[in-house]
C-alpha cells in the first residue's frame, strides 16, 4: 500500500511561506497557523482545552467593558511571515464588526491575546507565541494551563521599553483582575458538570 502524494501546497516556497500564502492556500486544515515562515499544524483538542475556549470566550465577552468584543481562533496577522491563531482573544469592538478582511485581525485590533496550552503546544504557548505577540505590540497575553486537572491562568503585560512580556499574576481557581479591563472569573467551573 503506497502513501498518498502531499498535496503541492505543503512544499514551501523559496524563502518560507507568508502570510498571504496562508490565507489563501487551497485545502490548508482549519487551524494552520504561520510561525517563522512554516506552517503548523494543530492535533485534535481535548475537552478541557475547549471548555476553557468556551468559558473564557464567553466571560470575557459578557465582562468586557464597551468597544470590546471576545473571539475565538482566529488568526492575528502580526508580520509578513507571522501568523499566530490565538485560542481566544479580546478585540475592539470597530475591529469585531469590520467585514473586511474577514479571516484575520491586526495587531493593532487585539487587546488581549490567550492560548490554552496543550502537550503539543507547550514551546509555542510559553516562547515562541508570547515573544512574537509582545514583538508586534499586543499589550496583554494570558497562557492558561492544566495543572493536573486545576486550570492555571498566568497573566502578562507587555513593557513598552524591552517590548517583552512581564508576569503580573499566577492565578488559581479564580482569575480577579483589572487590566486589560475588570475581570472575575471562576476557574473551578471548567470541567465540573453544569447543573
Amino acid at each position: 500500500m503506497s502513501a498518498e502524494p502531499l498535496p503541492d501546497w505543503v512544499i514551501p516556497p523559496p524563502g518560507g511561506f507568508t502570510a498571504e500564502d496562508l490565507l489563501r492556500l487551497p485545502g490548508v486544515p482549519p487551524h494552520t497557523e504561520l510561525i517563522d515562515a512554516s506552517l503548523v499544524f494543530v492535533r485534535p483538542q481535548q475537552k478541557w482545552h475547549s471548555r476553557v475556549i468556551n468559558l473564557l470566550v464567553r466571560e470575557l465577552d459578557q465582562q468586557a467593558p464597551d468597544g470590546l468584543r471576545a473571539d475565538r481562533e482566529m488568526t492575528v496577522r502580526l508580520a509578513k511571515r507571522q501568523a499566530p491563531e490565538p485560542d481566544v482573544i479580546v478585540v475592539t469592538d470597530e475591529a469585531y464588526e469590520r467585514d473586511e478582511p474577514a479571516t484575520f485581525y491586526l495587531p493593532k485590533d487585539v487587546v488581549l491575546a490567550v492560548e490554552a496550552v496543550s502537550p503539543d503546544s507547550e514551546e509555542r504557548d510559553r516562547d515562541t507565541k508570547p515573544r512574537k505577540y509582545a514583538k508586534a505590540g499586543i499589550r496583554h497575553y494570558w497562557r492558561v494551563e492544566n495543572d493536573e486537572g486545576r486550570t492555571v491562568v498566568y497573566t502578562y503585560e507587555r513593557d513598552p521599553a524591552t517590548e517583552c512580556f512581564s508576569l503580573t499574576g499566577i492565578h488559581h481557581d479564580k482569575l480577579a483582575i483589572t487590566a486589560p479591563f475588570t475581570v472575575d472569573i471562576d476557574l473551578t467551573i471548567i470541567g465540573r458538570r453544569s447543573t
